[in-house]
């Protein structure tokens, strides 16, 4: 009986692990590694970094858009699709972890998407942002 009952233990004691790790960022901001993304033009390079919130959020075609920069400077546009995820209820100059696809557009616009646990073939790693302790993906 005191078998069973360790056992029923250490099955608690990982679905809790199991729990706590799909419901942690599972990546260190890398914020150098994401200015130098940036300087080499490296769009589609997977990106983890801290951000600060520039403008409040805009609903644009069913998409979250926010305005971010990161610890360089860089300016950030973060493209959060509503249909795969809910509103991040965050506001101008409050903090955001983020990990995404990095993409730049001919014209130096420069944002993340791919923010969703959700995948597709244009978006093959699942990405999230974290605010206030709270993962959205």
């Amino acid at each position: 009986m005191l078998l069973g009952g360790a056992a029923v233990v250490a099955l608690i004691g990982v679905l809790v692990a199991i729990n706590l790790l799909n419901h942690a960022p599972s990546a260190a901001p890398e914020n150098a590694a994401l200015h130098q993304d940036i300087v080499q033009n490296r769009s589609g390079a997977e990106v983890t970094f801290d951000a600060t919130a520039l403008t409040n959020p805009v609903d644009s075609g069913g998409h979250e858009r926010l305005e971010v920069s990161d610890p360089a400077g860089d300016q950030l546009e973060l493209d959060y699709n509503l249909d795969l995820g809910s509103w991040i209820p965050v506001s101008r100059g409050e903090h955001l972890l983020v990990h995404g696809q990095l993409y730049i557009d001919p014209g130096m616009h420069v944002g993340v998407h791919c923010l969703h646990a959700h995948t597709s073939a244009g978006c093959p790693l699942p990405g999230w942002i974290e605010y206030r302790g709270t993962l959205y993906q």
